[in-house]
């Protein structure tokens, strides 16, 4: 065998056992994959389940249960709230589900808040652990303006709600009288202030305008129109020829 075959003999086996070697590393890789994959599991859905069959489903996935907390739900007692980590999230196994589990609704004893002021009844409310719902108004001449008529659970009612509102109805007293929109175009300023003194109403804006064939401080247009009806908080705006 000459120098030269000797060579490439030579080269031949180097690269054959490159190749081996590439070849040994890449299986080791793929099996050291499928052993870390193998060792991860799907995190299971635990809400709403009771904590003894939460910890057998974990426990057939080869994973642990801590509970941290307990707080009060529509949930029955000793049921799963939340969970950590997320359901189906990839977890490797003996990990832990840290959950949160329910005391049962909450039962609260509703107070009475007839007569009391909106912001009074909101205070009391707060004070036993609920919360002012929804508030409805009306005009009512024979009750007194700013007091609760009416409320929903009734006083003395057990609230079983994991976050209980109670709504209410106050009064807003008697209605304002109303009047109606008089026609105030062309007249002045001042002639409309007296008109609509006389009614208990008040001008919120003026505005200048330029007015072709429209005397200067004439009125040219109003809101609300005439025939509309108003009272005193109603907001009235006028436009003038300068």
């Amino acid at each position: 065998m000459t120098f030269n075959e000797r060579l490439q003999w030579l080269f031949r086996m180097t690269l054959l056992a490159f190749i081996l070697a590439s070849v040994a590393f890449l299986s080791a890789l793929t099996a050291m994959r499928l052993a870390v994959q193998g060792r991860e599991v799907t995190m299971p859905n635990l809400i709403g389940m009771k904590i003894a069959q939460a910890q057998q489903v974990l426990q057939g996935n080869k994973l642990g249960l801590k509970i941290e907390d307990r707080v009060y739900s529509t949930l029955p007692v000793d049921a799963v709230v939340r969970q950590s980590p997320a359901p189906n999230i990839r977890v490797k196994t003996t990990q832990q589900a840290h959950v949160v589990l329910s005391l049962g609704p909450q039962k609260i004893n509703v107070p009475a808040l007839v007569n009391l002021s909106p912001r009074a009844a909101h205070i009391e409310l707060l004070q036993r652990g609920l919360q002012s719902g929804e508030i409805s108004s009306a005009y009512l001449p024979s009750y007194a303006p700013d007091a609760v008529l009416a409320q929903s659970p009734q006083p003395g009612g057990i609230s079983e709600n994991a976050g209980p509102h109670v709504d209410m109805l106050v009064s807003l007293g008697s209605a304002p009288a109303q009047y109606m929109m008089p026609e105030l175009s062309g007249a002045t300023v001042a002639d409309a202030e007296s008109r609509l003194r006389a009614a208990g109403l008040k001008i919120a804006k003026i505005t200048p305008v330029q007015a072709t064939g429209a005397a200067a401080g004439s009125i040219v247009s109003q809101v609300p129109a005439r025939g509309k009806m108003v009272d005193a908080s109603s907001s009235i705006e006028l436009t003038i020829a300068e």
